[in-house]
């Protein structure tokens, strides 16, 4: 399932595990619900190799899926900029801040890649989300709403 999306010029959104299982796999039940936001979105939609990760876990019966989320990466639909080597010791604060949460490594680095690029809108079905805040105090902009 290739996704056809304008890039405009917009800030980032950030793409949670969740958010792209539900996208990918036909079968879930908030399928076409993510599949309408991933098409309100302007900019471009990013994510890191910890959630690309943690999706291809979750999808591993679902082949279909797993090769649309490696074509739409390598499409261009999804961006990973986030570098690990760079932002490690942010990360590791970050799942200790979270330790009760728990926070995932995940959404650890998501919580960073918002720290990153200045922007906390993100497209997921994690209510830890609601929780989470990045730069130190500021709440994060769930663009589907959790039910």
């Amino acid at each position: 399932m290739g996704l056809v999306r304008s890039q405009a010029q917009s800030s980032p959104v950030l793409a949670d595990a969740s958010f792209l299982v539900a996208l990918l796999n036909k079968r879930e039940a908030r399928h076409l619900q993510c599949r309408q936001a991933c098409q309100r979105i302007d900019g471009p939609i990013v994510t890191c190799e910890a959630c690309v990760a943690e999706t291809f876990h979750l999808l591993r019966h679902a082949g279909p899926a797993v090769n649309a989320l490696l074509a739409n990466i390598r499409e261009g639909a999804f961006e990973i900029p986030f570098r690990l080597c760079d932002s490690a010791a942010a990360v590791h604060k970050l799942m200790e801040k979270y330790a009760d949460t728990p926070c995932d490594f995940a959404d650890a680095c998501l919580i960073a890649m918002a720290d990153e690029l200045n922007t906390g809108d993100i497209l997921t079905l994690d209510s830890d989300f609601k929780h989470y805040r990045w730069r130190r105090n500021r709440s994060f902009h769930l663009l589907i709403p959790l039910e």
